[in-house]
This record gives structure tokens, C-alpha cells and sequence, in this order.
């Protein structure tokens, strides 16, 4: 329960920052029954990241998490890059549209946004998350000064270890359920692909830091079973989709009520990186089609710009409608009343 303490929260809950999908109004319902609420600012510069934390703080007085993309800076490739667009130009065409010219890097990792950090450093957000590795130790140690409270996903004991090395002061468990982009370190490297469960109770064995279990938990009695395990507390991302706070536009809403929730993938198509989404156009013409498509998040200026040709067309096909395991059980009420029903639920399932 360190954790429960330390962040002062009523209830073992975090609401996960998932980003295209969070929304400050969500993080401050959340924030404000007791869990912690979350908003990525990972896909947004410095600029941005202000304008959405002052929207948390004018909300809540809460503790509340702001998460951010630390991956390995991409590298260009022309050649790759140049295959990839050739490889998606039927797709295009097929939506009355043309790929892009050339890809880009569509936002920097934390890893060199300095700009970033000094806006981190300037408003000092209760909690600071790090998903796709973690920063250096300049990085770090600066965060920590300014009063921030340090999680890091990771997906194995390796990057269990590494993140506490770092001085990271909470672990994400991700596992392979998880909804999202994997928070793998190294996408090249092999993955043991760890079920959520085994990795909570692995980590709460070998690693002193808290563990917050994510990853196919969508009610009560999944938050009871993480925290049997070890945990301090389970993270659910998939479950607040559906809260009319979320920036989820309608045709993701309705694939999460439809049979579709039923089937989720795991793609690098959309973005680069392995990410578990609901299988969809783009899904299954990545798995006829065995590209591999270039770095992160360079394939995600592609991946983007095709569904915005499809999304002109009226064809929502092509979306990164990311979605954990656990999707049919999700539940569109708002994001205070999901978490008090999740409480709720906890504790019934303690008796």
C-alpha cells in the first residue's frame, strides 16, 4: 500500500494514459473520486503538454499522472521508408487518395526533447510515467527535484531492473493482454510476451519497487486478483474508452460494443512498433502482406495519413483503435462513476 500512501489515492486504481484517448476532463474525473487519472502528452511538443496539464489542475486538485514517450530516437531510412509507401500506395488508392511524398518522425521521444523536460520541470506534475524505456539520469534526477513521483512501464524483469537502476520509484507490469503500444524497451528484441500475471508476480517476487499490474483488467474482481499478486495497484486503460470523456470518436465506441471487441491483434502496421489494437483493414492486410514497415514512429506519419484518406471516404477500417484482451467487458458510463463502480466491485469481491 506504499504507493496508495504516497500518491495519497483512495482507491488501487490508475487510468491509464493512452494516448489519442485520454483527455484532461478524463484524468480530473478520475483523479477526483480517489484513483489516479492520466494524460499522455508523448504525441504533443512542450506547448502542448502545457495547455493539457493546466487543464488537469484547473479541474482537480489531485494527484494525477502526465506520461511520456521515452524510446529510442528513430533513425531514417530512406530506402524503407520509400518500400513502405510503396507497399501502402494500393491502400491509398483505394480511398481515392496518394501517400505522402516522404515520412517523418511525427514527435520526438523525451529522450531529447529538452523543452519538454524544462515545461516538466516548471510545473512539477505529481506524477511523471515513462512508456517505451526510460530516460537517462540527468533526465531523471531533475524530475525527481522538482517533486515529481517516477513509474515506468516494462514488460519484463530486465526492464524491471533497469528502471530501478535508473531511479525510477514505481514499475507498470504490462502484459502481453495490454491494449496499446507494447512498452517493450527494444521492439527488435525478442519478447517473452509475459501474461500479466505472471509478469505482476514476478515482479512483486524479484523487484522492491511497487508493482501497478496492467493489462486485461477491466472490473473489480480483476483489480482484486492483481493485488492478490502483489500488486499496489492494477492500471486499466481498455475499460475507460468507453467513458464519454474519452477522445475515442464514434466508430471506435461502437467496434468496442460490436463483435469486434472480441478480436484484438498485435500490429506494427499502424505506428512501427507492436501495438494491440481490434483487428481491422489495416490488421489483416499486415498479416497478408508480411512488410515490415520502418521505425517508430516514422510508419505512424503513414499509418495516419491513410486513415485520415480512409476517414474522408467514410471508411474507419484503417484506425488505431487500440483495445486490450479484456474489450467486451467494457462499460461506457463516466469515468467518476466507472471508477466507483470499480471500488465497489473490489471490495464486494474482499467478503
Amino acid at each position: 500500500m506504499a504507493l496508495i500512501d504516497s500518491l495519497s489515492l483512495t482507491h488501487p486504481i490508475v487510468q491509464a494514459p493512452m494516448a489519442g484517448v485520454s483527455t484532461p476532463a478524463m484524468a480530473a474525473a478520475v483523479s477526483n473520486v480517489g484513483a489516479l487519472g492520466s494524460v499522455a502528452v508523448g504525441a504533443t511538443d512542450a506547448t502542448g503538454a502545457r495547455t493539457m496539464i493546466e487543464a488537469v489542475r484547473a479541474l482537480t486538485d489531485r494527484p494525477f499522472n502526465v506520461n511520456l514517450f521515452a524510446h529510442r530516437p528513430a533513425i531514417p531510412e530512406a530506402s524503407a521508408e520509400a518500400g513502405w509507401l510503396e507497399a501502402l500506395t494500393p491502400l491509398f488508392r483505394e480511398q481515392d487518395a496518394e501517400p505522402p511524398a516522404a515520412l517523418h518522425e511525427i514527435y520526438q521521444s523525451f529522450q531529447q526533447d529538452d523543452a519538454m523536460l524544462a515545461t516538466l520541470i516548471d510545473l512539477a506534475p505529481p506524477v511523471v510515467s515513462f512508456h517505451f524505456g526510460v530516460p537517462d539520469r540527468a533526465r531523471i534526477s531533475a524530475l525527481k527535484q522538482a517533486g515529481s513521483f517516477l513509474i515506468a512501464t516494462v514488460t519484463n524483469l530486465e526492464e524491471a531492473q533497469a528502471a530501478a537502476q535508473a531511479g525510477i520509484d514505481a514499475l507498470v507490469a504490462q502484459g502481453y493482454e495490454a491494449g496499446g503500444h507494447r512498452g517493450i524497451f527494444d521492439p527488435d528484441a525478442l519478447d517473452d510476451q509475459l501474461g500479466t500475471m505472471a509478469l505482476t508476480r514476478l515482479l512483486a517476487v524479484r523487484c522492491q519497487l511497487p508493482v501497478i499490474a496492467a493489462g486485461g483488467i477491466m472490473d473489480g474482481r480483476g483489480i482484486a486478483a492483481a493485488l492478490d499478486l502483489g500488486a499496489a495497484a492494477a492500471q486499466l486503460g481498455t475499460a475507460f474508452i468507453a467513458c464519454p470523456e474519452s477522445s475515442a470518436d464514434e466508430s471506435y465506441r461502437a467496434a468496442l460494443r460490436s463483435p469486434a471487441a472480441h478480436h484484438t491483434v498485435m500490429t506494427r502496421a499502424i505506428s512501427g512498433r507492436p501495438a494491440r489494437c481490434l483487428a481491422n483493414l489495416f490488421t489483416a492486410w499486415d498479416a497478408a502482406s508480411e512488410r515490415t514497415p520502418p521505425a517508430y514512429p516514422i510508419a505512424y506519419d503513414a499509418g495516419k495519413a491513410l486513415n485520415a484518406a480512409a476517414k474522408a471516404k467514410g471508411e474507419y477500417g484503417y484506425g488505431a483503435q487500440w483495445a486490450g484482451q479484456g474489450a467486451p467487458l467494457a462499460r461506457p458510463l463516466p469515468a467518476a462513476d466507472l471508477v466507483r463502480t470499480l471500488a465497489a466491485e473490489l471490495v464486494q469481491s474482499r467478503r
